[in-house]
């Protein structure tokens, strides 16, 4: 085996294209994308490429799908969040009229008392402690939603006035109340008792 023979530091010149004044080597990068293209092949290139456009296609595909299936979600739940404010809306008008039923059936017992009071109030009776409890009565009744009704002059409504017997008037036109005989009652929208009236007819 033949020696080199010994060079100095100064005696030592690089090889072309070894290295550069800094010591790195240096390269052309469009010959090294060429090799590197040449070392992976057009077709592994390609396929790679495929593969990839494939995946994205899959996971768009599975986006689409989970925001479908939001949307249904959504609008399910948006649905059970209605039937459920018109449960309780039915709940709640159903306790109304159950409350407002009682109350109507305890106040339509008490309906015979207040005519004794209108009685006793017409005749100058109503005097003492009765009146004082008699008013007391009404002030409650009243405050609750009982309300009186019927009044001479009123056009006669058979959902309201219940005809006794006719009567002759020349202040009210004929087939008006012209008298009331007992007063109807109300609670709320419900017509607890209608007006039991005379009826107006024409003649002295």
């Amino acid at each position: 085996m033949s020696e080199e023979p010994y060079r100095s530091d100064e005696d030592y010149e690089p090889e072309s294209g070894a290295a550069s004044e800094n010591g790195a080597q240096q390269y052309d990068e469009a010959s090294f994308a060429d090799r590197v293209n040449e070392a992976i092949g057009e077709g592994v290139a390609d396929l790679a490429v495929a593969d990839l456009i494939q995946k994205v296609a899959e996971r768009t595909n599975e986006l689409q799908t989970a925001q479908h299936e939001l949307s249904e979600r959504t609008a399910d739940l948006q649905r059970l969040q209605a039937e459920f404010v018109n449960y309780k809306r039915r709940v709640e008008r159903d306790r109304q009229q159950v409350v407002e039923l009682a109350q109507g059936k305890v106040i339509g017992e008490l309906l015979g008392v207040l005519d004794d009071i209108g009685r006793a109030r017409d005749h100058g009776e109503l005097e003492g402690g009765f009146r004082r409890v008699a008013e007391s009565l009404e002030s409650v009744l009243t405050k609750m939603g009982l309300e009186q009704f019927g009044a001479a002059g009123d056009a006669f409504d058979p959902n309201l006035h219940e005809a006794l017997m006719h009567q002759a008037s020349t202040e009210v036109a004929a087939g008006d109340v012209a008298a009331i005989l007992q007063p109807g009652y109300r609670f709320g929208e419900r017509v607890l008792r209608v007006a039991r009236v005379a009826v107006a007819e024409d003649g002295e």
